[in-house]
């Protein structure tokens, strides 16, 4: 039986059964194996989105899939094919789009927030959005391409090269690939991070990483680079203290990468950035080489990724993941298996 999770608001998931939506022309309809708890869908929970979102939402959209029927006109996939979904519609008329960025459309349908989600047992999507998995890689390790294309777009933005100090301000499951991914193209990487399970976690993955709470960040990168600075600093903390801190830790003409989302406008130094002539870029999701490079590294089996996976649960636990999200601890990334 199709099942979902839904969200109604005021942090309450209710489970039931899931709608069989038949794939139209250029459409497939997928079935659902694994679907990975993320930031974004713990914003929804928290009702941040509220005024975004149409009530009741099928959240998720990390996944991993097999598809399972062929709307008319689709001839590059097969029944059975494993997939993971790029889960974006731009809407192909704004400037973003027609300069060639439409994964920052303008009106972005975002799968999973402003239309429902792979958090149900079928899914029906546009034929467009698929990214063919190699066979031999797991569903539950495709679930992580997502969040892992994140990283790619991010590190690729940045233009990071071997040899290049790297620090990365946030040791959640994004700031872990950023750290993973850089550092697998040769940059020398410290993770910052308060969480003591994240810290470890990092060590274990072979990371440099320290709590800022107890040792001098500022101090620790200047001494490890003969006073210059790191050449990149990547805020994915979403603190008003990782903003505060980047500008300190860059070297002159240096460049601080924002992918964190701040729910509140943070202090920055622009003094720094004129001091220094340090540099800013932003960086917002994905484009479709970043899913190409996801898979191609996951596929390579050199990443860590078992390690990043705290736990495996039922559809019907996704409240309590939320839960186990919200209180901190020793939670990384929770994938619910349907």
């Amino acid at each position: 039986m199709a099942q979902a999770a839904y969200y109604e608001g005021n942090r309450t998931i209710r489970h039931g059964s899931g709608e069989l939506v038949e794939p139209a022309s250029g459409e497939v309809q997928l079935k659902i194996s694994h679907c990975g708890i993320c930031g974004t869908d713990l914003h929804i929970y928290h009702g941040a989105m509220d005024a975004r979102v149409r009530m009741p939402l099928v959240m998720g959209h990390e996944m991993s899939a097999t598809v399972h029927k062929l709307g008319a006109g689709v001839a590059d996939f097969s029944p059975g094919d494993k997939v993971v979904v790029m889960p974006l519609a731009p809407c192909g008329d704004c400037s973003a789009c027609a300069a060639g960025h439409s994964h920052i459309c303008h009106n972005l349908d975002f799968r999973g927030i402003d239309t429902p989600g792979a958090f149900q047992s079928y899914w029906t999507v546009p034929a467009y959005t698929l990214h063919r998995m190699p066979e031999h890689l797991s569903l539950k390790h495709g679930a992580l391409i997502e969040p892992l294309a994140v990283a790619c777009h991010d590190v690729r933005l940045a233009d990071v090269k071997a040899g290049d100090q790297v620090v990365v301000l946030g040791g959640g499951p994004i700031g872990l690939l950023v750290a993973l991914v850089a550092k697998h193209y040769g940059a020398e990487v410290l993770v910052s991070e308060i969480n003591p399970f994240r810290v470890e976690l990092a060590r274990n993955l072979g990371l440099a990483a320290i709590n800022p709470t107890e040792i001098d960040l500022t101090k620790l990168v200047m001494e490890e680079t003969g006073g210059a600075g790191a050449d990149i600093v990547f805020e994915v903390s979403g603190s008003q203290a990782g903003a505060s801190v980047m500008t300190d830790l860059l070297r002159t003409r240096g460049l601080a990468v924002v992918v964190a989302i701040f729910a509140q406008q943070p202090k920055i130094d622009l003094f720094r950035f004129f001091w220094r002539e340090l540099r800013l870029q932003g960086v917002r999701v994905y484009e479709s080489e970043d899913f190409s490079t996801a898979i191609a590294l996951a596929a390579e089996g050199t990443l860590p990724l078992d390690e990043l996976i705290t736990d495996i649960r039922p559809l019907q636990a996704l409240q309590s993941g939320f839960e186990d999200m919200d209180r901190g601890g020793q939670v990384m990334k929770i994938l619910l298996e349907l």
